[in-house]
């Protein structure tokens, strides 16, 4: 008789070693996983403990509030939360168009010759330590855009509300672009690999139809892989709003918000790199780690939907094979 067991699982022993083993093995690998679950639920508890200074004084105005001023006790998150999304969302844009565009180039389009260093090379980004592209955006991104990029965009965008004010090097837009390099190399791997899970009957379909390579990447490919893609744009997003020493060294650090990129800002992640260390125990502190307790939260619900997506085409696409 044949054995019947659960996909994705191995048939349970019912003798020999694997009686004794497989129940002191299957509590271990509980206790590993539930671990992890254990240590974000005491981060979230610590630090909501933490910061009950701040939560009892402001509240929800904490959210809202535009002034933070150490010396007069008043605090509010907003132009760091507005410094986040901002950076994070130019950053997601940018990267979303050429990692997307480095993904079909490397598994559609490529030859073999070229598609492995290239990948290499991409995935390599993802190593580089943030400092160094802190330092590179400093000394070498920073003066191109001042010299070469940003005349042209105040020339021709001056008018709107987006490029006015000097530039000084330092700002949202030097971030940004910063930002966009480090993501890129996630949403680039991630897309590749869900586009080559893509089978081969989609593409084979469609040119059996007489589609153009173009066709078949724009109407089969891409929008079988789309919910995996999402999934990549929405990692990329999280790994955005979650950096620290590279936006630190090049947003500027003022906490105001502006709709102009050329200037100065501040986020959570550099708000706490600049001020932690030297902030006084009390209101300020506390403070501090809501805005941690905040920046926290984000992440874990960026990445949450992200893991959703991309378990979704997974079953989707294993769904197609059968």
């Amino acid at each position: 008789m044949a054995v019947m067991s659960t996909p994705g699982r191995l048939p349970a022993q019912a003798t020999g070693r694997g009686a004794t083993g497989d129940p002191a093995f299957r509590r271990v690998a509980l206790i590993l996983a539930t671990s992890v679950i254990i240590v974000v639920i005491a981060m979230l508890i610590n630090m909501t403990w933490e910061s009950r200074e701040s939560l009892n004084q402001f509240g929800l105005g904490f959210l809202v509030g535009q002034v933070w001023d150490p010396v007069h006790l008043v605090f509010g998150a907003l132009p760091f939360i507005y410094g986040t999304v901002i950076t994070s969302l130019i950053a997601l844009l940018l990267a979303g168009f050429v990692g997307l565009g480095t993904a079909i180039f490397l598994a559609e389009i490529a030859p073999g010759w070229i598609r492995t260093p290239l990948s290499f090379l991409v995935e390599l980004l993802a190593a580089i330590p943030s400092v160094v592209y802190g330092v590179w955006g400093i000394f070498i991104l920073g003066p191109f855009l001042k010299s070469n990029v940003v005349p042209g965009l105040k020339a021709t965008l001056g008018g709107t509300p987006f490029f006015q004010g000097a530039f000084y090097g330092q700002s949202i837009l030097t971030a940004s672009l910063v930002l966009t390099i480090m993501v890129l190399p996630i949403v680039a791997a991630i897309s590749r690999d869900v586009i080559l899970t893509v089978p081969a009957s989609q593409r084979e379909a469609m040119i059996g139809l007489g589609a153009t390579r173009w066709e078949v990447i724009s109407r089969a490919v891409l929008p079988y892989a789309r919910t995996g893609i999402l999934g990549a744009l929405i990692l990329g997003l999280g790994r955005a709003l979650g950096e620290t020493m590279a936006v630190t060294m090049l947003i500027g650090n003022r906490g105001q918000i502006t709709p102009s990129l050329l200037k100065a800002g501040d986020t959570l992640a550099s708000v706490l790199a600049n001020q932690f260390a030297e902030a006084q125990a009390g209101l300020q502190r506390s403070s501090l780690v809501e805005l941690a307790l905040i920046l926290l939260v984000i992440s874990l619900a960026v990445n949450a939907v992200a893991r959703l997506l991309v378990a979704r085409a997974g079953q989707a696409q294993g769904a197609g094979r059968i």
